[in-house]
């Protein structure tokens, strides 16, 4: 018994050759980082390296942001304007594709891709390298009672590649002291003192974020009374001026009293034509939605006017 047996057709040798030089393991690119969060300004580095086979020669190789649909060849990053001055190459070009892009802005956040070109076949590293340049913002309440623990955050719209230290300043003075921890800023029982604008930076980087207000608020304090007018002796028929000024935050309600009987608010109290009738201790009272203090009582003694007969 003879048994025939019927052979495929052979693939064509182009088609052989297609799948070998496109998809076989001596051609790739290696990226260090698929994703690359950096700071607006800052210089971004993209490490890279790249392979191909035995016995091909590099005609052209470089970066693109764009890829065609078609055979159309992408555009040379080296050329383009917006980036042909910012733009370096550290690797030799043979086999590291290594680039650092200086001077970056939002308007760089795109996809990075190394392609190259031999005299036989062309390849292009996907899905390449996403770019995303952040800036800072602080995170604060817009409000702190004194005594309360608070955390500013700085913050950026990703999460840093590169290790980052942070600077705080207030007031655009530099805090010294070290009470920060990672990007937050602790501020245990807070003071009045600690109100005021922040900022945030990351250390050897040009780079500040806008400042925002720190309001702290508080009880009042420190509450007197002066006398404006008149500055000697009180006589029957003066008119006569009292101040009360207070330390609060927000601003305080002003009370008068007068032998503990409410005579007025606001916080200047005038007596015009003084008579002896209006002799005796006065106090201000400031008041807010935190608390409220008395002041020390003034005294005020009416001197009768003298006639001459």
């Amino acid at each position: 018994m003879v048994m025939s047996i019927r052979m495929a057709s052979p693939l064509p040798l182009i088609f052989l050759l297609m799948i070998y030089e496109v998809s076989g393991a001596d051609w790739g690119v290696s990226y260090s980082h698929s994703q690359i969060c950096a700071l607006k300004n800052s210089s971004v580095t993209i490490y890279c390296t790249y392979t191909y086979p035995t016995g091909h020669q590099i005609k052209k190789n470089f970066w693109t942001k764009t890829l065609f649909k078609d055979n159309a060849e992408p555009p040379d990053l080296s050329e383009d304007p917006g980036y042909s001055q910012r733009l370096q190459y550290l690797g030799d070009k043979q086999e590291n594709c290594t680039i650092r892009l200086s001077h970056v802005t939002q308007k760089d956040s795109q996809m990075y891709y190394f392609r190259f070109i031999t005299e036989k076949d062309k390849w292009t590293g996907k899905p390449g390298v996403s770019l995303t340049v952040t800036d800072l913002q602080v995170e604060s309440p817009e409000r702190v009672t004194e005594g309360q623990n608070v955390s500013l955050t700085c913050k950026s719209s990703c999460a840093l590649t590169d290790r980052a230290t942070y600077a705080w300043y207030r007031n655009s003075q530099p805090l010294t002291e070290r009470r920060d921890r990672n990007n937050q800023l602790l501020l245990q029982s807070v003071r009045r003192e600690d109100a005021g604008r922040y900022s945030c930076a990351v250390q050897e980087h040009n780079l500040t974020s806008p400042e925002v207000q720190l309001n702290v608020t508080f009880e009042p304090s420190s509450v007197s009374v002066s006398i404006i007018s008149p500055s000697g002796e009180i006589v029957e028929g003066d008119s006569v001026t009292l101040s009360c000024s207070s330390d609060s935050n927000p601003t305080a309600e002003i009370s008068w009293f007068k032998e503990g009987t409410f005579v007025g608010s606001g916080s200047i109290y005038s007596i015009s034509k003084i008579s002896s009738d209006h002799s005796g201790e006065y106090k201000c009272k400031s008041r807010n939605n935190h608390g409220e203090k008395y002041s020390d009582a003034v005294t005020l003694n009416v001197m009768c006017e003298l006639m001459i007969v």
